[in-house]
Protein backbone atom coordinates (compact mmCIF):
# COMPACT_ATOMS: atom_id res chain seq x y z
CA UNK A 1 0.00 0.00 0.00
CA UNK A 2 1.31 3.32 -0.83
CA UNK A 3 1.86 6.02 1.90
CA UNK A 4 -1.38 8.28 2.43
CA UNK A 5 -0.60 11.65 0.65
CA UNK A 6 -0.61 14.54 3.16
CA UNK A 7 -1.65 17.99 2.16
CA UNK A 8 1.05 20.58 1.96
CA UNK A 9 1.16 22.82 4.71
CA UNK A 10 -0.36 26.36 3.33
CA UNK A 11 2.44 29.42 3.43
CA UNK A 12 -0.20 31.71 5.39
CA UNK A 13 2.48 34.27 5.63
CA UNK A 14 2.93 34.16 1.56
CA UNK A 15 -1.16 33.96 1.35
CA UNK A 16 -1.74 37.07 4.18
CA UNK A 17 0.78 38.97 2.62
CA UNK A 18 -1.33 38.30 -1.54
CA UNK A 19 -4.72 39.50 0.10
CA UNK A 20 -3.09 42.55 1.19
CA UNK A 21 -1.28 43.29 -2.09
CA UNK A 22 -4.94 43.07 -3.74
CA UNK A 23 -6.11 46.53 -1.92
CA UNK A 24 -9.47 44.62 -1.09
CA UNK A 25 -8.52 43.17 2.25
CA UNK A 26 -6.03 43.85 5.89
CA UNK A 27 -4.80 41.15 7.75
CA UNK A 28 -4.34 41.47 11.04
CA UNK A 29 -1.32 39.17 12.75
CA UNK A 30 -0.93 38.07 16.10
CA UNK A 31 1.25 39.70 18.19
CA UNK A 32 4.46 37.64 19.37
CA UNK A 33 6.09 39.20 21.90
CA UNK A 34 9.59 40.61 20.70
CA UNK A 35 12.64 40.28 23.16
CA UNK A 36 15.05 42.49 20.85
CA UNK A 37 14.22 45.86 18.69
CA UNK A 38 17.48 47.45 18.05
CA UNK A 39 21.11 46.09 18.30
CA UNK A 40 23.03 48.30 20.95
CA UNK A 41 25.84 50.01 19.83
CA UNK A 42 27.24 52.17 22.46
CA UNK A 43 24.66 54.39 22.84
CA UNK A 44 24.05 54.86 27.13
CA UNK A 45 21.12 53.19 27.63
CA UNK A 46 18.33 53.57 30.18
CA UNK A 47 15.33 51.75 31.74
CA UNK A 48 11.98 51.91 31.64
CA UNK A 49 8.79 49.52 32.69
CA UNK A 50 5.75 49.48 31.07
CA UNK A 51 2.95 48.57 33.57
CA UNK A 52 -0.68 47.96 33.49
CA UNK A 53 -3.62 47.14 36.00
CA UNK A 54 -6.83 45.77 36.32
CA UNK A 55 -8.79 46.61 38.64
CA UNK A 56 -12.56 45.97 40.44
CA UNK A 57 -13.20 49.60 39.12
CA UNK A 58 -12.37 53.03 38.50
CA UNK A 59 -12.22 54.94 41.45
CA UNK A 60 -8.22 54.43 43.20
CA UNK A 61 -9.71 55.32 47.06
CA UNK A 62 -12.62 53.09 46.81
CA UNK A 63 -11.67 49.89 43.94
CA UNK A 64 -8.56 47.53 44.47
CA UNK A 65 -5.84 45.93 41.52
CA UNK A 66 -6.70 42.56 40.92
CA UNK A 67 -3.57 41.80 38.65
CA UNK A 68 -0.55 43.98 37.99
CA UNK A 69 1.81 43.26 35.06
CA UNK A 70 5.09 45.19 34.70
CA UNK A 71 7.12 44.74 31.70
CA UNK A 72 10.83 45.90 31.61
CA UNK A 73 12.81 47.68 28.61
CA UNK A 74 15.95 49.64 27.61
CA UNK A 75 15.83 52.63 25.25
CA UNK A 76 18.10 55.21 24.29
CA UNK A 77 16.90 59.10 24.74
CA UNK A 78 16.41 59.30 20.73
CA UNK A 79 13.43 56.80 21.56
CA UNK A 80 15.11 53.66 20.49
CA UNK A 81 13.78 50.42 21.93
CA UNK A 82 16.96 47.93 22.39
CA UNK A 83 16.10 44.76 24.93
CA UNK A 84 12.61 43.76 26.52
CA UNK A 85 13.40 41.49 29.85
CA UNK A 86 11.16 39.26 31.44
CA UNK A 87 7.61 40.55 33.34
CA UNK A 88 6.15 41.01 36.71
CA UNK A 89 2.90 39.53 36.44
CA UNK A 90 0.44 38.71 39.63
CA UNK A 91 -3.52 38.47 40.38
CA UNK A 92 -4.40 39.49 43.79
CA UNK A 93 -7.57 38.43 45.77
CA UNK A 94 -9.96 42.01 46.32
CA UNK A 95 -11.82 42.32 49.84
CA UNK A 96 -15.02 42.07 47.88
CA UNK A 97 -16.26 39.64 45.20
CA UNK A 98 -14.83 40.53 41.50
CA UNK A 99 -18.13 42.40 39.98
CA UNK A 100 -19.63 40.70 37.01
CA UNK A 101 -19.14 43.75 34.49
CA UNK A 102 -15.17 43.58 35.82
CA UNK A 103 -14.63 39.82 34.94
CA UNK A 104 -16.61 40.38 31.38
CA UNK A 105 -13.49 42.67 30.53
CA UNK A 106 -10.88 41.40 32.05
CA UNK A 107 -12.09 37.26 31.98
CA UNK A 108 -10.53 37.67 35.59
CA UNK A 109 -13.20 36.02 37.82
CA UNK A 110 -13.24 35.23 41.86
CA UNK A 111 -12.15 31.41 41.81
CA UNK A 112 -8.93 32.84 39.53
CA UNK A 113 -7.78 35.27 42.37
CA UNK A 114 -8.97 33.37 45.31
CA UNK A 115 -5.96 33.57 47.91
CA UNK A 116 -3.67 35.52 45.61
CA UNK A 117 -1.87 38.30 46.61
CA UNK A 118 1.02 40.48 45.25
CA UNK A 119 4.27 41.25 47.51
CA UNK A 120 4.62 45.19 47.33
CA UNK A 121 8.15 44.53 48.27
CA UNK A 122 9.02 42.50 45.12
CA UNK A 123 7.29 45.10 42.95
CA UNK A 124 9.69 47.49 44.84
CA UNK A 125 12.65 45.92 44.12
CA UNK A 126 11.06 45.41 40.37
CA UNK A 127 10.75 49.29 39.83
CA UNK A 128 14.23 49.92 41.91
CA UNK A 129 16.54 50.67 39.04
CA UNK A 130 13.91 52.26 36.67
CA UNK A 131 14.26 55.64 35.06
CA UNK A 132 11.00 55.99 33.62
CA UNK A 133 7.51 54.62 34.42
CA UNK A 134 5.15 53.74 31.57
CA UNK A 135 1.53 53.21 31.60
CA UNK A 136 -1.36 53.55 28.70
CA UNK A 137 -3.68 56.18 30.45
CA UNK A 138 -1.59 56.97 33.26
CA UNK A 139 -3.54 59.03 35.22
CA UNK A 140 -5.59 56.04 36.06
CA UNK A 141 -2.86 53.32 36.73
CA UNK A 142 -0.45 55.83 38.61
CA UNK A 143 -3.55 56.40 41.13
CA UNK A 144 -3.68 53.06 42.27
CA UNK A 145 0.18 52.14 41.67
CA UNK A 146 0.51 55.09 44.55
CA UNK A 147 -1.82 54.18 46.46
CA UNK A 148 -0.24 50.79 46.75
CA UNK A 149 3.80 51.20 46.58
CA UNK A 150 4.71 54.30 47.66
CA UNK A 151 7.81 54.27 45.74
CA UNK A 152 5.80 54.90 42.35
CA UNK A 153 5.23 58.52 43.49
CA UNK A 154 9.55 59.35 43.80
CA UNK A 155 9.56 58.06 39.62
CA UNK A 156 9.17 59.91 36.60
CA UNK A 157 5.88 58.63 34.35
CA UNK A 158 4.53 58.57 30.94
CA UNK A 159 1.26 57.82 28.97
CA UNK A 160 1.55 56.20 25.36
CA UNK A 161 -2.04 57.24 25.24
CA UNK A 162 -1.90 60.75 25.58
CA UNK A 163 1.92 61.62 25.19
CA UNK A 164 1.91 60.53 21.72
CA UNK A 165 -0.25 61.88 19.02
CA UNK A 166 -1.69 59.19 17.75
CA UNK A 167 -4.76 61.09 15.96
CA UNK A 168 -2.42 63.17 14.29
CA UNK A 169 -0.46 59.86 12.43
CA UNK A 170 -3.57 58.80 11.20
CA UNK A 171 -5.15 56.91 14.19
CA UNK A 172 -8.43 57.39 14.72
CA UNK A 173 -8.58 55.96 18.54
CA UNK A 174 -6.85 55.87 21.42
CA UNK A 175 -7.80 52.84 23.17
CA UNK A 176 -4.53 50.07 22.65
CA UNK A 177 -6.77 47.43 20.97
CA UNK A 178 -7.68 49.87 17.85
CA UNK A 179 -4.13 51.47 17.81
CA UNK A 180 -2.64 47.93 17.72
CA UNK A 181 -5.45 46.79 15.23
CA UNK A 182 -4.59 49.93 13.02
CA UNK A 183 -1.04 49.22 13.30
CA UNK A 184 -1.94 45.59 12.06
CA UNK A 185 -1.24 43.24 14.78
CA UNK A 186 -4.40 41.74 17.39
CA UNK A 187 -3.28 40.55 20.97
CA UNK A 188 -5.21 38.88 23.92
CA UNK A 189 -6.53 42.35 25.20
CA UNK A 190 -7.55 43.25 28.63
CA UNK A 191 -4.97 41.01 30.45
CA UNK A 192 -2.25 43.00 32.18
CA UNK A 193 1.22 41.62 30.41
CA UNK A 194 -0.74 41.31 27.00
CA UNK A 195 -1.47 44.94 26.97
CA UNK A 196 2.24 46.16 28.19
CA UNK A 197 3.64 43.82 25.12
CA UNK A 198 1.99 45.23 22.56
CA UNK A 199 2.33 48.62 24.02
CA UNK A 200 6.14 48.14 23.53
CA UNK A 201 5.39 46.81 20.18
CA UNK A 202 3.60 50.45 19.18
CA UNK A 203 6.30 52.18 21.03
CA UNK A 204 8.63 50.53 18.84
CA UNK A 205 7.26 51.31 15.64
CA UNK A 206 7.79 54.45 13.29
CA UNK A 207 4.66 56.67 13.47
CA UNK A 208 3.17 56.14 9.81
CA UNK A 209 2.79 60.02 8.61
CA UNK A 210 6.08 61.37 10.61
CA UNK A 211 7.95 58.55 10.75
CA UNK A 212 9.63 59.76 14.65
CA UNK A 213 9.43 56.03 16.68
CA UNK A 214 6.25 56.79 19.04
CA UNK A 215 9.19 56.08 21.96
CA UNK A 216 10.95 59.18 20.55
CA UNK A 217 7.45 61.52 20.95
CA UNK A 218 6.54 59.86 24.36
CA UNK A 219 10.02 61.12 25.52
CA UNK A 220 9.70 64.49 24.17
CA UNK A 221 6.32 65.15 25.57
CA UNK A 222 7.23 63.70 28.88
CA UNK A 223 10.32 65.29 29.20
CA UNK A 224 9.00 69.03 28.73
CA UNK A 225 7.24 70.61 31.26
CA UNK A 226 3.80 71.49 31.50
CA UNK A 227 1.06 73.53 34.13
CA UNK A 228 -1.84 72.44 35.82
CA UNK A 229 -4.89 75.01 35.86
CA UNK A 230 -7.68 74.47 38.28
CA UNK A 231 -10.85 76.86 37.02
CA UNK A 232 -12.11 76.93 40.70
CA UNK A 233 -15.48 77.95 41.86
CA UNK A 234 -16.05 78.73 37.63
CA UNK A 235 -20.07 79.19 36.91
CA UNK A 236 -21.71 76.30 36.43
CA UNK A 237 -23.35 77.36 33.50
CA UNK A 238 -19.91 78.04 31.74
CA UNK A 239 -18.98 73.93 32.24
CA UNK A 240 -20.18 72.78 28.54
CA UNK A 241 -17.24 75.46 27.78
CA UNK A 242 -14.88 73.80 29.74
CA UNK A 243 -15.12 70.14 28.79
CA UNK A 244 -15.01 71.65 25.13
CA UNK A 245 -12.35 73.23 25.85
CA UNK A 246 -10.48 69.85 27.50
CA UNK A 247 -11.07 70.61 31.11
CA UNK A 248 -12.06 67.43 33.19
CA UNK A 249 -14.16 67.68 36.25
CA UNK A 250 -12.01 66.72 39.63
CA UNK A 251 -14.92 64.53 41.22
CA UNK A 252 -13.33 62.72 43.96
CA UNK A 253 -11.10 66.29 44.82
CA UNK A 254 -8.15 63.55 45.40
CA UNK A 255 -4.98 65.37 46.18
CA UNK A 256 -6.57 69.04 45.26
CA UNK A 257 -9.43 70.90 45.16
CA UNK A 258 -13.12 70.27 43.40
CA UNK A 259 -12.46 71.92 40.32
CA UNK A 260 -11.97 72.06 36.85
CA UNK A 261 -8.86 71.17 35.36
CA UNK A 262 -6.88 71.11 32.63
CA UNK A 263 -3.31 70.23 31.48
CA UNK A 264 -1.77 72.38 29.14
CA UNK A 265 2.25 72.95 27.68
CA UNK A 266 4.49 75.58 29.07
CA UNK A 267 4.09 77.88 25.96
CA UNK A 268 0.33 77.64 26.05
CA UNK A 269 -0.09 78.77 29.74
CA UNK A 270 -0.77 82.47 29.40
CA UNK A 271 -3.12 81.89 26.42
CA UNK A 272 -5.40 79.45 28.71
CA UNK A 273 -5.39 82.14 31.64
CA UNK A 274 -6.57 84.44 28.76
CA UNK A 275 -9.33 82.14 27.87
CA UNK A 276 -10.61 81.77 31.55
CA UNK A 277 -10.75 85.17 32.18
CA UNK A 278 -12.39 86.53 29.41
CA UNK A 279 -14.62 83.47 28.34
CA UNK A 280 -15.24 81.59 31.57
CA UNK A 281 -14.93 84.34 34.54
CA UNK A 282 -15.98 87.35 32.76
CA UNK A 283 -13.16 89.75 34.49
CA UNK A 284 -9.31 89.53 35.80
CA UNK A 285 -9.03 86.79 38.41
CA UNK A 286 -6.34 84.68 40.62
CA UNK A 287 -6.50 81.36 38.92
CA UNK A 288 -4.70 78.43 40.65
CA UNK A 289 -1.69 76.70 38.53
CA UNK A 290 1.64 74.63 39.56
CA UNK A 291 4.10 73.79 36.87
CA UNK A 292 4.52 70.05 36.90
CA UNK A 293 6.95 67.63 35.35
CA UNK A 294 7.19 64.17 35.11
CA UNK A 295 7.37 63.29 38.53
CA UNK A 296 4.45 64.13 39.86
CA UNK A 297 2.64 64.42 35.99
CA UNK A 298 -0.81 61.87 36.34
CA UNK A 299 -0.73 61.85 39.98
CA UNK A 300 -3.57 62.18 42.28
CA UNK A 301 -1.05 64.38 44.34
CA UNK A 302 -0.85 67.31 42.08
Amino acid sequence: MSAPQTSPVPDLAAMATLLEASGDYRVLRRLQPVRHYENEDGTALKKAVFLDVETTGLDATRHEIIELAMVPFTYAQDGRIFTVGEPFQALREPSHPIPPEITAITGIDDAMVAGKSIDVAAVSAFIADADLIIAHNAGFDRRFMELFCADFTHKPWACSMLQVDWQAEGFETLKLTWLAATAGFFYEKHRAVHDCHAAIELLARPLPKSGQRAMGQLLEHARAPSWRIWASNAPFEMKDALKARGYRWNADGVGAMRAWTRDVPDAAKDDELQFLQAEIYGRETAINCKKIDAFDRFSSRV
